[in-house]
C-alpha cells in the first residue's frame, strides 16, 4: 500500500480515494487544533469540548438536549461535559422559562472572552494560510465545503433511516 497521496484524475474510485486521503489529512490536522483552541481557552479543557463552546457561543440559552443532537453525543455524555465546563467556570445553566424540567445553557461572561479570543487566533491562523488565496478561491472553498456538509449529513440521515 503506497502511503502518496492518490493522484486525482482517473476513475471515479480513484477520485473517492483522492478525497478521502485529503478529508483524513484535513480531519487530523483539525482534531490537532481543536487541542490547541481548547488549551488556549483553558490549561484544563479537553479537546472535544472546544467545538461544544463553540456551539454554545452561537446559540446561547440553548437546551444540553439541542446540543447533544447537535454534536452527537448521548445525554449521558453531555451531562459530564457540561459539570466540567460549569467546574471550569465556562458555562452556566439557568431555569429554561418554558420547561420546568430544563435548563438553558450559555457561556459565562469569562467563557465568553476566552472562546472569542481562541475564535480571533484561529481566524489569524486561518488567513496566514490562506494568504495567497483571493477573495474568490476562499469563497467557492467556503461553499464547496457547505456543499459538502449539507451531502454528508443528508447520506447520514440516510444511513440511519
Amino acid at each position: 500500500m503506497s502511503t502518496s497521496a492518490p493522484t486525482p484524475g482517473g476513475s471515479s474510485d480513484d477520485a473517492l480515494q483522492h478525497v478521502e486521503h485529503e478529508l483524513g489529512l484535513l480531519l487530523r490536522r483539525a482534531r490537532a487544533n481543536s487541542a490547541r483552541m481548547a488549551a488556549r481557552v483553558h490549561p484544563d479543557l479537553e479537546p472535544a469540548a472546544y467545538p461544544l463552546l463553540a456551539h454554545i457561543a452561537q446559540n446561547p440559552d440553548v437546551r444540553a438536549r439541542e446540543i447533544a443532537a447537535h454534536i452527537g453525543v448521548g445525554k449521558g455524555t453531555m451531562s459530564r461535559q457540561l459539570a466540567r465546563l460549569e467546574e471550569l467556570a465556562l458555562v452556566e445553566r439557568r431555569p429554561d422559562p418554558e420547561d420546568s424540567r430544563g435548563q438553558l445553557i450559555r457561556l459565562t461572561p469569562e467563557g465568553l472572552r476566552r472562546v472569542e479570543g481562541a475564535k480571533v487566533a484561529r481566524r489569524r491562523f486561518l488567513g496566514a494560510a490562506l494568504g495567497a488565496w483571493t477573495d474568490d478561491e476562499i469563497g467557492h472553498l467556503a461553499d464547496q465545503l457547505a456543499r459538502l456538509n449539507a451531502d454528508l449529513e443528508t447520506a447520514s440521515r440516510r444511513r440511519t433511516d
